[in-house]
């Protein structure tokens, strides 16, 4: 079964995706968006599930450090309610604080600067958020 991983944010999203026996998560893509449509980028995303027949999607929760759900939950609720009308494919949400510093803690690890980097920095906390799902089961 292959897992898709998902960091969903308003200027990037990053994409994971697991092998098929669910042991490790790898960094597929980083989708630049564009235009601010939702719609848009889960057409997108529907067709990564289609060419790696996909068959559960992990979606990188944003809460607070308290563990609300503040204002960018609320845009990733948003798009998984529209990614959900694209597939028929379960949609989980996985807790995703601090997967951005430890992209970040990485990159800097590796000797990569993240300012020109962006995109590897989503693809990474991606992969974050996907391999906690993964070493979860």
């Amino acid at each position: 079964m292959i897992v898709l991983g998902i960091d969903y944010g308003d200027k990037r999203v990053g994409i994971a995706k697991s092998d098929s026996l669910m042991m490790l998560a790898s960094g597929l893509d980083t989708i630049v968006r564009k235009n601010n449509s939702m719609k848009q980028l889960a057409e997108t995303i529907t067709d990564i599930i289609t060419q790696y027949n996909v068959e559960k999607i992990v979606l990188g929760m944003p809460k607070n450090m308290d563990g609300t759900l503040g204002e960018r939950a609320d845009k990733t609720i948003e798009f998984a309610d529209i990614l959900a009308k694209y597939t028929d494919i379960d949609i989980i949400f996985w807790d995703e604080r601090l997967s951005s510093k430890a992209a970040h803690r990485t990159m800097n690890e590796l000797g990569i600067k993240t300012g020109y980097n962006k995109g590897k920095v989503d693809q990474i906390a991606a992969c974050y958020i996907l391999q906690g799902y993964l070493d979860s089961i």
